[in-house]
């Protein structure tokens, strides 16, 4: 029982640090949150939190290791990754490419009802399912905190969903944060400013996964 304790406190350290780092997940809940407000933002953490359990399943079952040790497999999923990536940051640059004044509040209203949340959950979700680095980083660290004499998928999955609450209340905390910044007022000049740094680190990202 105590080394089961100290192996889940291990990873609830890992686990946080690692949910805290600035990444391509906290840039797309960000963008999306400005794109659509809070709920926007929320349900694209959930597909991106989706994405773990498919990590952990798949880590639990050995798939994990046999596509990174499979050579064509690992390269193909990080081509889509990368593409992906691309995608979304062309998306985020034709945002910061467009002129004009800033829309009304009817407008704005609804250009964010063209957006429904399955588009939102998606985004999330494949950003998270298509990086090659969560797939390493799940086959690498889970093993190491799963007690070999309990039920490996059992234990992946929980752990996936202690990854998933604390995922989702950092990500929606940010998305809070953005919406209380937006709602101080912020015009179209920063806004396309800000559109052209995260489209630009999304390209820049895919351009360095699909070069390693």
């Amino acid at each position: 029982m105590t080394l089961i304790s100290d192996l889940f406190w291990a990873y609830l350290v890992a686990i946080t640090l690692l949910t805290i780092t600035p990444g391509v997940d906290t840039l797309l809940v960000m963008r999306n949150t400005g794109r659509g407000g809070l709920r926007d933002g929320c349900v694209t953490s959930v597909g991106i939190c989706s994405g773990l359990f498919i990590h952990a399943t798949l880590s639990a079952l050995g798939i994990s290791l046999l596509l990174v040790e499979t050579a064509w497999a690992f390269s193909a999923l990080k081509w889509a990754g990368a593409c992906y990536l691309v995608w979304l940051g062309i998306g985020s640059l034709r945002q910061a490419l467009r002129r004009g004044d800033a829309p009304a509040a009817k407008d704005v209203a609804v250009a964010r009802r063209k957006v429904g949340l399955a588009v939102s959950f998606r985004e999330g979700l494949l950003s998270n399912v298509l990086n090659p680095k969560t797939a390493l980083f799940y086959m690498a660290l889970l093993p190491q905190f799963v007690d070999p004499a309990g039920n490996a998928f059992q234990q992946s999955l929980m752990l996936a969903g202690v990854h998933f609450l604390l995922a989702m209340l950092w990500q929606c905390g940010l998305a809070w944060v953005v919406v209380t910044f937006r709602s101080l007022g912020v015009n179209a000049r920063v806004k396309r400013t800000l559109n052209g740094l995260t489209g630009g680190f999304f390209v820049a990202m895919g351009a360095k996964l699909a070069s390693t």
